[in-house]
């Protein structure tokens, strides 16, 4: 009796491993995304000394979430989408002088460094429209960080914004690259018509 269980046991898994099946990688695929209409609209904020043009599909936020140090500034928001996830950040700060000027610019790299520790790469690209005074650098970010975008506009005299893209999940670059090529691309208009306004 143990002889013939231990034959059927055999024959088992000859027959099980004779089974020749090629295992082929799953193509990469993502989700289906019901991506928003493209469509864009003026924004124009009387606590904000610029205008520019923001996609429709957002909503704006004030900032309400600010500390006891940042209650002087007005002009911080999010622009929001809830069909996308994803919200920008934006926050303006006037400022007086060259050292204050370096100091802002220094905080919006050390913002863009804490992500260096999980991020596979960066990427950093001038943003320049001098018949505006908009100048400034657009960060992109690879890897499983907070924000995979960031940027600061400033016209070096009295003007500086800086913005944040997040997406309100864990950030896969895998998973959200399709929605980070969307929102990316939807917010060239807001560079190409930004325009500081005299205060």
């Amino acid at each position: 009796m143990k002889k013939l269980t231990t034959l059927f046991v055999l024959l088992f898994f000859i027959a099980a491993c004779s089974n020749e099946r090629s295992l082929l990688p799953k193509p990469r695929i993502y989700p289906k995304i019901e991506f928003p209409e493209r469509a864009y609209k003026d924004f124009i904020n009387p606590d904000c000394p610029f205008k520019t043009r923001i996609p429709a599909y957002t909503e704006y936020r004030k900032d309400s979430n600010k500390n006891e140090s940042e209650k002087q500034f007005d002009c911080w928001f999010d622009l929001h989408s809830s069909e996308l996830n994803a919200f920008l950040h934006l926050s303006y700060v006037s400022f007086e002088g060259r050292k204050r000027f370096d100091e802002l610019v220094q905080d919006a790299f050390e913002m863009v460094d804490k992500h260096n520790s999980k991020a596979n790469y960066r990427d950093e690209l001038a943003i320049s429209y001098p018949e505006t005074s908009v100048y400034g650098l657009l960060f992109e970010i690879d890897g499983p960080v907070a924000s995979p975008l960031q940027f600061y506009l400033t016209d070096s005299l009295e003007h500086f914004l800086r913005g944040s893209l997040y997406f309100k999940a864990e950030v896969n670059r895998d998973s959200i690259l399709p929605v980070y090529e969307f929102v990316k691309q939807d917010l060239q208009p807001f560079f190409d018509e930004f325009e500081w306004l005299e205060n």
